[in-house]
């Protein structure tokens, strides 16, 4: 299993949204390094669930149930997307200050590469994020 963080201004599209749908597409997205990112993404892989620009914290984990396909709202038909399902949410939200601030993670991707809208997570990022927030394993 491989970890990941996707981000989403929660005005746009909320943990909370994607809690009540129950199952989503997670497309839009057109970086090219973020596309590569869900082409490299497995069923049963999991990812943080981010909130960008307001809140700027990680609030949910979610599972990748579908691999990569084709974005329908990609006009050039270049990128693509997958399907995402929630998991559970994070009992204490873990913000990019506390990530910033801990030296454990300044190597991690969402640190290094912040416009990033999908990112890899390492076994030990995915760990500590995880104990920070008070996930139970």
């Amino acid at each position: 299993m491989a970890y990941w963080l996707v981000k989403s201004e929660p005005f746009k599209y909320a943990w909370d949204e994607l809690v009540a749908d129950g199952r989503t597409e997670w497309d839009g997205v057109r970086n090219h390094q973020a596309a590569l990112n869900l082409k490299a993404m497995r069923v049963g892989d999991r990812a943080f669930f981010y909130h960008s620009n307001k809140g700027k914290d990680i609030v949910g984990i979610c599972e990748i149930v579908k691999e990569a396909y084709l974005d329908p709202t990609d006009p050039a038909g270049r990128f693509v997307m997958v399907d995402v399902v929630p998991v559970a949410p994070v009992p204490k939200p873990v913000t990019l200050k506390e990530i910033k601030a801990t030296p454990a993670l300044a190597e991690m991707a969402l640190v290094r590469q912040s416009r990033l809208s999908v990112c890899p997570v390492k076994d030990e990022e995915w760990a500590l994020i995880c104990e920070m927030g008070e996930v139970a394993p």
